[in-house]
């Protein structure tokens, strides 16, 4: 089960991954931000990336189990999957804020309305660990909802 989990996550997070940083690499210091059209194509990736959950679950189903998985396997499975996807979306992002121009956080704060809110969230976004917990929870929640869909879809038990 771990094999599958480490190369379907590896899969996974490379989709999401790679363009990220190929993007924040290529975008200026004075770009006017990401914008919300490339927020919708950045989650829309993150579906395409996700679903080698439902691929990764299908062939340890098939491949490894003889055709038959329970629902809680294949969602815990989908889970392992998602964790790996998302910690390599974290470090990608990582990546992304060492290569690129753009201040992502200095923009971002723009967005506040309040000034002493946007102070504290450069403050907050300035910590490494609270950064990358931020960006953990933008994947993995939505991997959480891949993985319980694919659960459903592929449970088959034996038939008695």
């Amino acid at each position: 089960m771990l094999k599958v989990i480490v190369r379907y996550g590896i899969i996974s997070g490379l989709i999401i991954g790679v363009p990220m940083i190929g993007y924040m690499w290529w975008l200026p210091a004075d770009a006017q931000g990401p914008g919300a059209m490339n927020m919708v194509t950045t989650y829309l990736v993150m579906l395409v990336a996700l679903s080698m959950v439902f691929v990764g679950v299908r062939h340890y189903r098939d491949q490894v189990q003889g055709g038959t998985i329970t629902f809680g396997a294949a969602f815990l499975l989908g889970l392992g999957i998602t964790f790996v996807a998302s910690v390599i979306y974290t470090l990608a992002w990582e990546i992304s804020m060492a290569v690129s121009a753009f201040d992502f956080a200095a923009w971002y704060a723009k967005l506040f309305s309040d000034p002493a809110e946007a102070q504290e969230f450069m403050n907050t976004y300035s910590n490494p660990i609270y950064r990358m917990a931020y960006t953990f929870i933008e994947i993995f929640p939505v991997g959480v909802l891949v993985s319980l869909v694919s659960a459903a879809i592929l449970r088959k038990r034996l038939t008695p």
